[in-house]
């Protein structure tokens, strides 16, 4: 019969032993003992009722449940603690439940259900991030192949979208600019690429980029497009290099052409402006002079109606102060007597090259003896055979000879 059922007299071997020999309980029992009331309450070993005490035994009831709970309470609250979180100013954390979708989370402290419960997934959504396409060889509209490297900038505008909605957002992203930069390259030319459409080919490529990413719920953003290199083949690079350079001077000579435009048309509108209001002026000084002359003239005519004998000698006379005054005279005196006269050519002469020099005589030269003061007739050299003034009166406009 077994030392624990009923009628073994309690006779198990540690507490008989210990009762015999009233010392205190040995440590390798103690130990045993210890190894053995852990076993049955983890369900390890199957036990009957068991004894209340035996001998040097330790209890089974209140001191082990006591420290059974405590730590599993302390354990208990260490596990609800993990579910603390916190989300940094440029992250959202995106909370899953056995890996289903259960709500963002914003910036600051959260808590959410312990592991394995929920987890939760911080993602950067404020980050600019980059993908580089490099070394697409892209067929262009007219047939021609062009080399292109370009770079994509983006954020992340939906961590949900970003995490839930694309399977592997990122290379997703890189397959969609490939598609998109294609599309756009291949209705267009390869000079326009190359040279002017290049921003067009950018603007393109980023809208078009966008939409399908949209309609994908993709979560992405993109904020810039950079077309880093576009060049043809190696076969053609020479060619397309001149003809860069041809267009970049063709755009150098228009532009030189209208600077030397813009600065010569305004200065000849302006001499042309002046010619006109000089033509202007002189037209109206002609006519002034014209109608002036044309009155003198009338008023003339009506002296002349009235003395006509008069006014034609006055003409006459004053005819010749404007001729003689303008010529180099010599005086002779021939009411001396029948003087010889000595006419000195050669300071005529000399004088006649002054003249021409100087623009006339002197009024100190002794050549020159005319004056205002002298009689108008009177400079005039009279010959024996010349007729007086008394006979040229009755000419209308005579000369003297």
């Amino acid at each position: 019969m077994a030392w624990n059922e009923p009628g073994g007299n309690d006779n198990d071997p540690w507490g008989n032993r210990n009762k015999d020999s009233g010392g205190p309980p040995d440590l390798d029992e103690v130990f045993k003992n210890l190894k053995k009331w852990f076993g049955s309450v983890a369900g390890k070993k199957a036990g009957g009722n068991g004894p209340s005490r035996s001998g040097g035994g330790i209890p089974s009831g209140n001191i082990g449940g006591k420290g059974l709970g405590l730590i599993a309470g302390i354990l208990g609250i260490v596990w609800l603690l993990s579910g603390i979180y916190v989300i940094q100013p440029a992250q959202a954390g995106v909370v899953t439940q056995f890996g289903a979708f259960v709500r963002t989370t914003t910036p600051g402290p959260h808590w959410r259900l312990p592991w394995p419960l929920q987890t939760v997934e911080k993602v950067e959504v404020e980050e600019i991030r980059s993908a580089k396409l490099t070394n697409q060889l892209i067929l262009t509209q007219d047939e021609n192949i062009v080399d292109i490297d370009l770079a994509v900038q983006y954020n992340i505008n939906s961590a949900e979208d970003y995490l839930f909605n694309v399977r592997g957002p990122d290379r997703t992203l890189e397959e969609v600019v490939e598609s998109a930069l294609r599309e756009v390259v291949g209705s267009t030319i390869l000079e326009s690429v190359l040279t002017t459409g290049r921003d067009v080919v950018w603007n393109t490529t980023l809208d078009s980029l966008q939409e399908v990413l949209d309609s994908y719920e993709a979560g992405i953003f993109i904020t810039a497009v950079n077309l880093e290199r576009a060049q043809p083949p190696e076969e053609v690079q020479d060619a397309f290099s001149d003809a860069i350079k041809a267009r970049e001077d063709k755009e150098r000579f228009v532009n030189e052409a209208q600077a030397y435009s813009n600065e010569v048309l305004p200065r000849a509108r302006g001499d042309a402006q002046r010619a006109l209001e000089q033509s202007e002026a002189y037209k109206a000084r002609v006519e002034q002079a014209a109608i002036g002359e044309s009155e003198r003239f009338l008023s003339l005519l009506t002296e002349y109606s009235k003395a006509p004998e008069v006014t034609r000698e006055r003409l006459y006379l004053e005819a010749m102060e404007t001729v003689l005054s303008k010529t180099n005279k010599v005086l002779i005196d021939d009411d001396g007597g029948n003087s010889l006269m000595y006419l000195p050519i050669d300071q005529l002469m000399n004088q006649n090259r002054g003249t021409a020099s100087d623009g006339g005589l002197d009024d100190s030269s002794p050549l020159n003896s005319g004056s205002n003061d002298s009689p108008r007739f009177s400079d005039l050299p009279q010959e024996a055979n010349q007729p007086n003034r008394d006979d040229l009166r009755s000419r209308e406009r005579g000369s003297v000879r």
